[in-house]
């Protein structure tokens, strides 16, 4: 990196930094300051002075101290190496900084993201003399036992031809590996490493329609409230809520080949946690470490808070580069409250005038400008990926009403409302079935009709409609009493209940209920409603209802998510088969 002095500091204000005397500085532009060469960025230029965030400790920084430009935006090292590391807010792996400088990191440490010294078996997909263009694959790497990374012509490039292409043989990720010429006969020479601007969305070449769910293995999303892949999604919620678990359980779980957990301001025990546990969970899929497919960015609430507003946007542009190798990734960002904090205490101290709650007036575009980057892609290389995100809100008080979670859910497609009370009875996922929504229902209904033989829709339609009626119920119960209902008004009650202890809940902990396969979930929800349809003719019959809650198969139905695995279906067709046939013995009992 060229370094060059193009200003001084005039002032320091937190991490925000006037400089004066600029003589040859461009917006966002990388800058180091002082001589302990601090990283920073230049968010604003005026009449001949800049305004610096920096992403480190700003203490030591003094009036007239240096300020060191790179000509260069915030960038992150993309390669070979990213999956399983885990990184602060600016792409700095924090096991070299450890080693450094101990539990603490000290100021002006800067390490290289990926291991240059590392040699990575390359085999190349290209010959020389053919023409390539951007994202075009030039060769591959094993970089776990399940990711096999595509080393891809940077998007920068149009079309060229390759002059010559390495054999297969190992390479350090700075060695060049190809020679292209351009058509202005320019020469250029790759290596294994791109570098990217983390605020600048990496191109491609179509946004193409959500069709297809990410499965999470969670019921109350699944089915209720489906995510797309390539969509967005908010999980808003108190303190104790759950978002943080519902977020592990969801990146353990999900069909997504990539996943990208940003701890974006989080307290420190909580991503102390995610550190430990992370390497230590099995990926359910192959029986490898989850770390084989993970990337951890850990920016907790006593690091600098600038470098918690850069964090969220390093962690989806790494995402979208394996999106252009044709992955699917999924990103974890927990919370974009504290990056929203994060933005208001930098306004703040650059004097800009507030809007709502002191949050700048910029708050709704940078979301949107977040999770826009979401989507499923055909990229500028021809293959298609997606990047789906699930962002964790931490309204103060739970109050959905705040401005971050109103203006997140101007731009989600999908939410998924954490409720208090849920939680206080130990109710989890605490997914409110009331307050959440899914727009991608229409999108995603084909595929699930597929899976269900057509029934899917129409079975969550009628699920969600008895969920209704419940409401409506309680009150009456409330005012009235239950004995002042009808049967058939209290087996929807009786019905509901079983759904939500049967269905709804799920025991993270427990070996057969933590995940739950597609068609486990479309038996279960065919065997609720077989109840209910077959037990509201029973009592039209005049069996009380009574007799048919306490039917052995109704019981065993409701410890069916603990007993029933995911291999052994059958199960519940027999079950079914032994409740329908109950029913309607005792419903022929009563008729005559």
């Amino acid at each position: 990196m060229k370094e060059r002095i193009i200003g001084h500091v005039k002032r320091v204000n937190g991490p925000i930094l006037i400089v004066k005397d600029i003589t040859d500085a461009m917006m966002m532009e990388l800058v180091q300051i002082g001589e302990q060469r601090l990283v920073g960025e230049v968010v604003k230029l005026h009449d001949g002075l800049a305004t610096v965030q920096v992403y480190e400790d700003a203490t030591s920084i003094c009036p007239s101290d240096n300020v060191y430009g790179s000509g260069m935006s915030l960038s992150v090292e993309l390669g070979p190496g990213l999956i399983g590391t885990i990184y602060d807010g600016i792409q700095r792996p924090l096991e070299q900084l450890m080693k450094a400088s101990g539990a603490f990191i000290s100021r002006g440490l800067n390490f290289d993201a990926i291991d240059h010294a590392k040699k990575w078996d390359f085999e190349p997909l290209a010959s020389a003399q053919q023409e390539v263009v951007a994202g075009q694959i030039l060769g591959t790497v094993r970089e776990t036992s399940r990711i096999e990374h595509k080393i891809m012509v940077p998007p920068t490039i149009g079309r060229a031809t390759l002059l010559d292409i390495v054999q297969k043989g190992s390479y350090t990720v700075d060695e060049v590996i190809a020679t292209l010429v351009d058509d202005e006969g320019r020469e250029i020479r790759l290596t294994m490493i791109q570098r990217w601007p983390i605020r600048l969305p990496r191109p491609v070449d179509t946004r193409l329609a959500l069709k297809q769910p990410l499965i999470t293995g969670l019921r109350v999303i699944d089915t209720l409230f489906p995510l797309a892949k390539g969509g967005t999604v908010a999980i808003p919620g108190g303190f104790g809520t759950g978002k943080t678990m519902t977020q592990h359980s969801i990146a353990q779980w999900c069909d997504a080949d990539i996943i990208v957990y940003i701890g974006c301001g989080e307290r420190g025990n909580e991503m102390t946690d995610v550190l430990r546990e992370f390497p230590q969970l099995v990926d359910p899929r192959t029986g490898q470490s989850l770390m084989e497919r993970t990337i951890l960015i850990a920016n907790t609430s006593n690091m600098p808070v600038s470098a918690r507003e850069a964090s969220i946007y390093t962690g989806i542009t790494m995402a979208e580069y394996y999106r252009d190798m044709g992955y699917h990734v999924a990103i974890m960002a927990d919370s974009t409250s504290r990056w929203a904090e994060a933005l208001r205490e930098l306004s703040g101290r650059m004097e800009e005038m507030p809007a709502e709650e002191g949050f700048p007036a910029y708050l709704p575009t940078r979301i949107a400008q977040f999770y826009e980057r979401a989507g499923f892609m055909k990229t500028i290389g021809g293959r298609e990926g997606s990047v789906s995100i699930i962002g964790a809100v931490s309204p103060p008080g739970g109050d959905f009403s705040e401005p971050v979670t109103q203006h997140t859910k101007r731009f989600v497609r999908c939410f998924w409302g954490l409720d208090r009370q849920l939680a206080s009875s130990r109710h989890y996922p605490a997914i409110s079935w009331l307050n959440s929504y899914s727009e991608y229902l229409v999108e995603v209904k084909q595929w699930w009709n597929d899976q269900s033989d057509g029934s899917w829709y129409q079975s969550r339609e009628k699920i969600m409609d008895l969920l209704q009626k419940e409401v409506r119920l309680q009150q009456i119960v409330k005012l009235v009493g239950p004995d002042a209902l009808p049967d058939t008004q209290n087996f929807i009650l009786e019905v509901c209940s079983l759904f939500k202890t049967a269905f709804l809940q799920q025991n993270a902990f427990d070996e057969v209920d933590r995940y739950c396969s597609v068609q486990k979930q479309i038996k279960m929800l065919c065997i609720i409603l077989a109840y209910y349809e077959r037990g509201l003719e029973a009592i039209n019959k005049g069996v009380p209802m009574v007799k048919i809650r306490r039917l052995r198969a109704v019981q065993e139905m409701a410890r069916m998510r603990l007993t029933v695995t995911s291999e052994d279906l059958q199960a519940i067709d027999k079950l079914q088969l032994r409740l329908e046939r109950s029913i309607d013995q005792m419903g022929g009992i009563y008729e005559n």
